[in-house]
């Protein structure tokens, strides 16, 4: 019999979108098999809720609840992981990093969109030829 696939921890941690730091123990300690990750993905103990509702978070995740870039998280000096707490007040104070770093993302947003558009309405145009 073959043995099952695993994952380390850490890639483990990256998937479910947690800070690994703030797992228990038993998870960080040890290889993640598939289906142990299945089970994590499809019924979530109490422990991984209260990570993913309350973090702290990872920087992927806190840019993307900030809406910037995690260069915008590194351009604005915001090292550390942040709770869920910390990232709603810089959402209601919206410092001017913030305001910035947002403008900037809209602004990548919108020329991917505007990228996207004029190569599919080319590739329409060589379909109809």
């Amino acid at each position: 019999m073959a043995q099952e696939q695993t994952m380390k921890p850490e890639t483990a941690a990256k998937k479910l979108g947690i800070l690994l730091a703030a797992a228990p123990e038993s998870f960080r300690d040890a290889p993640v098999t598939r289906t142990a990750f299945d089970e994590l993905r499809n019924e979530p103990p109490t422990w991984l809720e209260d990570l993913r509702r309350d973090g702290p978070h990872p920087r992927p995740v806190v840019a993307q609840k900030l809406g910037v870039s995690i260069s915008g998280l590194t351009r604005a000096g915001v090292e550390d992981p942040l709770t869920t707490a910390e990232i709603k007040t810089l959402l209601e104070q919206k410092p001017e990093w913030l305001v910035r770093e947002r403008a900037t993302q809209a602004a990548v947003h919108a020329e991917n969109a505007r990228v996207k558009q004029e190569r599919a309405a080319k590739a329409a145009a060589r379909d109809e030829d």
